[in-house]
Parts: C-alpha cells; structure tokens; sequence
C-alpha cells in the first residue's frame, strides 16, 4: 500500500512540470486566440488574402515556366534523336 501512495506522489509531482508545458506552449495559445475569435481580425483577413493573390499569381508563372521547360525539353530531344537518325545514315568514315 505504501509503495502505491509514493507512486501517486511521483505522479502528482512529474504531472504539475508537464502540465504548465502544455499549458504554455503556443499551439494551446494560438487555439484559444483562434476560438475566441482573435484571428478574425479583418486586417488580418485582407493581409491573408493579398498573400494568397500573391501566392497564386507565383504559382501560375511557374506553371507556364514549367510549361515552357518542358516544351523546350521536348524540342532538344527531337533534335539530338534526328542527328542520331542522320549519323545512323552516314556511310563509315564520313
């Protein structure tokens, strides 16, 4: 019985420290700012939206470029496959 209390002590006394790090950490504060409606703070809506704009604006020009690399790509590998076609056709030693 005795052994049972100590372990109830130690897990009392280990519980406190670990719980006032959960307690303070930032995920916990951004969850209670964000259930309290502190995020909703229409500044910080437009600021979000911009970035958002800005983001997909970025993410369409490299699209295109990826577009556009991919089509180049495809143009020097046509070119290397024919000059390999016409090597092919060469007589030896020219």
């Amino acid at each position: 019985m005795l052994w049972a209390l100590g372990f109830l002590i130690l897990v009392v006394f280990l519980a406190i420290p670990i719980l006032a790090i959960v307690l303070d950490s930032p995920v916990l504060h951004r969850l209670v700012e964000t259930r309290r409606g502190a995020a909703e703070d229409p500044a910080a809506i437009g600021d979000l939206r911009k970035r958002l704009g800005v983001l997909e604006d970025e993410v369409a020009d490299l699209t295109q470029l990826t577009q556009t690399l991919r089509e180049e790509t495809q143009f020097v590998q046509r070119l290397l496959e024919s000059a390999e076609e016409k090597s092919a056709r060469l007589p030896p030693g020219q």
